[in-house]
């Protein structure tokens, strides 16, 4: 309850107690204590009402969305929210798995001709990745922020390892991704196809077939596209940012999920040039002498 109503409703209910202690009020004291009470009842009954009202307009004002153009520039800060201990134990795991919000509108937005272009030159980058290499720093709801270096091979392969104190490695094999504590020695895993990265690293990467869009944009040299699978079992929905200039490069990725709470990557020093090894991708089981190479 909002403090300037509870001082008010605290005031009432103290005139009111005194008003039915009173002895002055004799041969009527009976009736005085009885409305007092009543009316007593009735401003507790109102004090609840307005602390509900607060409390719900409290928490249609504290949203704050993302904003569509600036944030590879000045990416927004998501308000702290407190983590409990199993979510705090494994950080890296938020945003890599399908459980992210719905899309707004189950069908998406109707693309102009413009909008269609520009997811079309979206699909081309992905399509002419074949290895991919750099930096990358990864942003949760609570600001916390972890760094590493990621590994890109299409199709459908990806490793993601966390630079100390982390010791943590996420690794995708083409057909399942594996989330490894090698600190706790515990693993996760999902099918590729249950995450959102299932329509960017595939053989053949086409969005306006494969995508319900959701939003696209264009604004000085930022392409702003967020979209999920057409299909209903691979739910995930991504942001992408990605920069024009000089060359059309992913910048950044945001996901957030069903609490409205964000995990934002952002990408830098990319290679796409060296062929990777193969056996980076290769999901390797848990054990005591298992670490990343930071």
């Amino acid at each position: 309850m909002h403090w300037r109503f509870r001082l008010v409703l605290d005031a009432i209910f103290a005139e009111t107690v005194i008003c039915v202690q009173s002895p002055a009020m004799g041969a009527s004291g009976l009736w005085g204590a009885t409305m007092g009470r009543f009316m007593s009842e009735i401003l507790r009954v109102g004090a609840l009402s307005v602390g509900f009202a607060l409390a719900s307009i409290g928490a249609a004002t504290a949203q704050d969305p993302d904003g569509p153009t600036n944030t590879i520039v000045n990416p927004p800060a998501n308000a702290a929210k407190p983590a409990d201990a199993a979510n705090s134990a494994k950080p890296a795991v938020k945003g890599w798995t399908g459980e992210v919000s719905p899309a707004n509108s189950p069908d998406g937005i109707t693309l102009d001709a413009n909008q269609t272009k520009l997811v079309e030159q979206v699909s081309g980058y992905f399509q002419s990745i074949e290895n991919l290499k750099g930096q990358f720093v990864q942003t949760d709801a609570e600001n916390k922020r972890m760094k590493g270096k990621f590994f890109v091979k299409r199709p459908g392969r990806f490793r993601f390892d966390y630079a100390l104190p982390s010791k943590q490695v996420i690794v995708s094999d083409g057909e399942n991704l594996a989330i490894q504590d090698l600190d706790l020695n515990n693993e996760d895993r999902v099918s590729l196809d249950q995450t959102p990265f299932r329509l960017l690293l595939r053989k053949d990467v086409n969005l306006i077939r494969d995508a319900r869009i959701i939003e696209v944009q264009q604004a000085d040299d930022l392409i702003v596209l967020s979209l999920e699978d057409k299909d209903p079992n691979s739910p995930g929905k991504i942001k992408l940012y990605l920069a024009t200039k000089p060359a059309l490069e992913l910048k950044e990725w945001v996901t957030t999920d069903p609490q409205g709470q964000a995990t934002r990557i952002e990408l830098s020093q990319l290679v796409k040039s060296d062929e990777l090894d193969g056996n980076l991708f290769k999901i390797q089981p848990l054990g005591p002498k298992k670490s990343t190479p930071f």
